[in-house]
């Protein structure tokens, strides 16, 4: 045997090593649920690719479904020999039972938000009729079903505050149905509108009605698989059928455009973000509403931005100049001021310049601008004041006429003198000249995120809400106008954060690049690669990961677990060219940022491959997928969830096609071949030891539809080598996450946990 074979042998017997003991030495594989391989085969560009499971993306099948409760069948059965998981469970649900609170928004003098007790399946909203009045309850969703499944999923109150629209979300679907209630009583109105989907909710300052997007009814095919084509901008008038809305906008001609509308606080502009698929840039439009207590919506629609060339966000305006925040030709954001009289690019006043840190958005409160940065992918809030007096410019000329309001195209849908919103008249503004002082930065009780921020342009009362992985989310009231800083609603929670700490650290990806991760612990952990760890990551879309608290993370960090955040590239952490450097060809950088972020922890000795766990959903689900393929002998567990499994495919279901912005699409011969290289379920190698695996999903799912999951468990299932367990939980009535029941957020983190209980090997103490 000469010397390279020897050395050959040495290292396979050294890795098999390993894998025996990143596997916990398991002595049998799980017996797996049955999966017939068909003969489908597509041809991309003249390349044949199998997918002999497609007969699982018929979610409602008889076989489909055979397979989907065999399935769970396993999990369960596996779950529940697990002895920590009743204990774990109970830890949980300890946890979880604290109050909490979203920031209020305010209309007429109204504060309305959200409460849950604790343990409540869904948050209650409350209604509180001036500051010093004794809060009620306007809406609970608990009462709108047995098991917690109907969520409330947007709420907006008329200027008046007399009404509050809002939609609900059946067993997490996107489809939403809206209603409206009557704030004084609590009693609905008998309107109802349906097929809403990616909707906001904008009153008119009549409080006669109120603009939302949605899709036609679908009329044939499965209801939640079907591609969404077609978004629509639509006005209701409260007490009218949904047959009577008014159609504002939409377009034939671009069947993947979107809309939303919004109308300004002034009440004056409905300004129409239109965007393209998950897209980051966007076009902005407007309708000129002629007079807030007489609205024409029926007034043309004016297009202000028609290029999709860089992100466009309305802050607000002052008269007849818009305040939009945008990445044009700064990637890190700035705010320019726009005279819709005149909106040539060359005419933009840039009123806060972009500086090093990532302008993630921005509103209005009094006279300021309030702009929320992320500084190292935690929250920095600065106030802006105008350096002119914006409310003198605000009046005419001298000598200057009023501006003829224009005549809507139908006259008839002029509303008439009932209107309880005031006349007012336009008024012209110049141009804004100069630009916007910082005057101060919101005190922050240390690193973490602003969540929520509300504000109104007049109105100097603001709310935010502030959280980090140690500080459960507190809710403020701020004065812009006197710096006063006050805790509106802070929850306890059952348990001591002085014990743990959170580090941030920056290490080094593949070509270089600085990456940053959040890692928390208990103080004074021992670096001796003997700690279970959690990695958890998402780097796409421009979302950016910035530190939360979460229960579910707490009961980890007690049972001994650290829990790592790592901010890789295709998220917004640090604007737009960080956006870019994960997206399409170049989501490579994504893998090859998260590989590295565990390669670190393992070299700083948090943690071993045997103790390192890594976790992601949706996108994050498609990453956890992808590098579990390219370095399965990485890590020690991993847990995709809800993941965007098929890239050839996903285009093809629901609104998959809006993420083509950020994936490509296997249409595009040159897209395709990138796709195909690192496609969770194309990349799945027969005869490989994966580490063990247990993968989310929904039955409800109409986002990322579940037979991605379904399809990548059975190959992942087939393609398993060594006896690591490879399974799928399936929840029931439930979705791709928004709205899910209280419940079900802690079942499913109970067996999450009794999963890497196991398969880490961990001895926990359990609370």
């Amino acid at each position: 045997m000469n010397s390279l074979v020897i050395r050959t042998f040495v290292t396979s017997v050294v890795f098999l090593l390993l894998v025996a003991v990143a596997s916990g030495a398991q002595t049998s594989a799980p017996k797996y649920p049955s999966a017939t391989r068909g003969t489908q085969t597509d041809v991309y560009h003249g390349i044949s690719v199998a997918d002999p499971y497609r007969w699982l993306e018929d979610v409602d099948s008889p076989a489909t479904r055979e397979w989907v409760a065999a399935q769970n069948r396993l999990t369960d059965s596996f779950l529940s020999s697990i002895p920590q998981r009743a204990a774990i469970k109970s830890r949980l649900t300890q946890l979880w039972n604290y109050q909490r609170f979203s920031a209020p928004f305010k209309e007429h003098g109204r504060y309305f938000y959200f409460q849950n007790t604790g343990l409540q399946n869904q948050s209650v909203l409350y209604v509180q009729d001036g500051r010093e009045a004794v809060p009620r309850v306007l809406l609970d969703p608990n009462l709108l079903s047995a098991d917690g499944t109907v969520a409330l999923s947007a709420t907006a109150a008329s200027d008046d505050g007399h009404y509050l629209a809002y939609s609900l979300s059946t067993s997490g679907s996107d489809w939403q149905e809206l209603h409206v209630r009557d704030v004084n009583n609590g009693k609905d109105l008998s309107d109802v509108v349906k097929w809403v989907k990616f909707s906001g909710i904008s009153w008119t300052h009549d409080n006669k009605g109120f603009f939302y997007s949605r899709y036609d009814e679908p009329t044939s095919g499965n209801k939640m698989t079907n591609a969404n084509k077609f978004h629509k901008l639509y006005y209701h008038r409260v007490g009218q059928p949904q047959t009577r809305d008014q159609l504002v906008y939409d377009r034939p001609d671009q069947p993947d455009w979107l809309f939303n509308g919004n109308v300004s606080d002034d009440g004056q502009y409905l300004v129409i973000t239109v965007s393209q698929g998950t897209d980051v840039r966007n076009r902005l439009y407007f309708i000129d509403l002629d007079n807030p207590g007489k609205p024409l919506i029926d007034n043309p629609v004016v297009k202000l931005i028609d290029r999709l060339d860089a992100e466009y966000e309305f802050i607000g305006n002052r008269g007849t100049t818009f305040m939009v925040r945008t990445d044009r030709n700064a990637p890190k954001g700035r705010i320019v001021a726009i005279s819709i009289d005149n909106p040539r690019e060359d005419r933009w006043n840039t009123i806060i310049p972009e500086n090093k840190d990532a302008l993630q958005s921005a509103t209005m409160a009094g006279e300021d601008i309030v702009a929320n940065y992320l500084q190292d992918a935690h929250s920095s809030v600065r106030f802006f004041t105008s350096s002119r007096d914006l409310r003198q410019e605000q009046r005419p000329h001298q000598g200057q006429q009023q501006p003829q309001q224009q005549q809507p195209k139908h006259p008839e849908n002029v509303y008439d003198d009932t209107s309880t919103a005031p006349l007012v008249t336009r008024e012209r503004t110049q141009a804004l000249g100069g630009g916007y002082t910082m005057h101060g930065e919101l005190p922050l009780p240390g690193i973490g995120s602003v969540g929520e921020l509300h504000g109104r342009q007049g109105d100097e009362e603001m709310f935010y809400s502030f959280t980090s992985f140690l500080y459960p989310t507190t809710v403020y009231r701020y004065n812009v106008k006197t710096g006063r800083n006050e805790v509106f609603r802070m929850p306890k929670v059952a348990f001591d954060p002085t014990a743990y700490e959170t580090k941030q650290v920056f290490y080094t990806s593949k070509d270089g690049t600085k990456v940053p991760m959040f890692i928390t612990a208990k103080k004074g952990v021992a670096l001796d690669g003997n700690n279970p760890t959690l990695l958890y990551a998402y780097g796409g879309f421009n979302i950016s990961e910035t530190p939360s608290f979460s229960a579910a993370n707490v009961a980890w960090l007690e049972m001994g677990g650290i829990y790592a955040l790592a901010n890789l590239r295709g998220g917004g952490e640090y604007g737009k060219a960080w956006h870019e450097a994960g997206m399409l060809s170049k989501k490579q950088n994504v893998f090859d940022d998260f590989i590295a972020a565990a390669e670190y922890l393992i070299k700083e000795k948090y943690t071993s491959t045997p103790k390192l766990a890594i976790r992601g959903g949706s996108n994050g689900g498609l990453l956890i997928g992808a590098v579990e393929n390219q370095r399965p002998d990485l890590f020690g567990a991993t847990l995709p969830e809800v993941g965007v499994m098929d890239m050839l495919r996903f285009q093809k279901f629901t609104i998959g096609w809006a993420w083509t912005s950020d994936y490509g699409s296997s249409d595009d011969p040159a897209q395709f071949l990138y796709l195909q290289q690192y496609s969770p379920l194309h990349n799945i190698k027969p005869g490989t030891c994966y580490p063990p695996t247990l993968a989310f999903t929904a039955d409800h799912d109409d986002r990322v539809v579940p037979g991605h999951t379904f399809k990548y468990v059975a190959t992942l299932q087939a393609a398993q080598a060594c006896p690591n367990p490879v399974l799928v939980r399936i929840e029931t009535k439930s979705g791709h996450g928004a709205g899910r029941p209280t419940t079900k957020l802690i079942d499913e983190a109970a067996d999450r946990f009794s999963f890497l209980v196991k398969e880490l090997h961990m001895s926990p103490t359990l609370q």
